[in-house]
């Protein structure tokens, strides 16, 4: 669910940016349906997440809430750090976050035909709200994770995630920036 880090990282390339905002909603060979660009961006985004979710870091972060969440930790970290990317955004881009999230969705929303239904249902959602660019404050990411708490099959809890943002704020922090430089190092490779 952390689409602004996956956007961030596949940037310039479109077929790589729609291959990870889709990567999540493209399941095991239904990759081979997608010319070489787009599955070399879902591979992307699944290498994104394996270094992410191994990184002692980003464990690290997710035992700060794992008592209280569970498996869902793992979820509500991807967006604590899509938060604290938004918010510090200038520090990683030379393009503005509003300029770069208008963008994206253009990028996006040319390539509707080939999203899968899921994320064709969630798109005008994300763009009418500007998902992205209100990651950067902790009201964004709260409708954020309400909005995720309602589509969870199970009680999650996320309704209420960003009282733990406020409450471990300085350390997510601190978790984001020793992590951050690692992925960008780790898919420049």
């Amino acid at each position: 669910m952390n689409f602004l880090a996956h956007a961030y990282l596949a940037h310039p390339s479109v077929p790589l940016i729609i291959g990870n905002f889709i990567g999540d909603f493209v399941k095991g060979k239904q990759i081979e349906q997608y010319e070489d660009g787009i599955s070399e961006g879902i591979v992307m985004h699944r290498k994104i997440d394996t270094f992410t979710d191994n990184h002692p870091v980003f464990k690290q972060s997710k035992n700060r809430i794992r008592e209280k969440y569970n498996h869902y930790s793992g979820v509500i970290i991807d967006l604590f750090y899509d938060h604290f990317l938004a918010k510090n955004w200038e520090e990683y881009s030379d393009i503005p976050l509003r300029s770069f999230t208008v963008k994206l969705y253009d990028i996006i929303l040319e390539q509707e035909h080939i999203i899968p239904e899921k994320a064709r249902y969630m798109l005008p959602f994300m763009v009418k709200s500007n998902w992205l660019l209100n990651y950067s404050t902790i009201e964004g990411i709260d409708r954020s994770l309400t909005g995720l708490s309602r589509r969870t099959n199970f009680k999650s809890g996320m309704e209420d995630a960003s009282t733990d943002l406020v409450k471990h704020y300085q350390d997510l922090e601190d978790d984001f920036r020793l992590f951050f430089p690692e992925i960008i190092d780790y898919i420049s490779q």
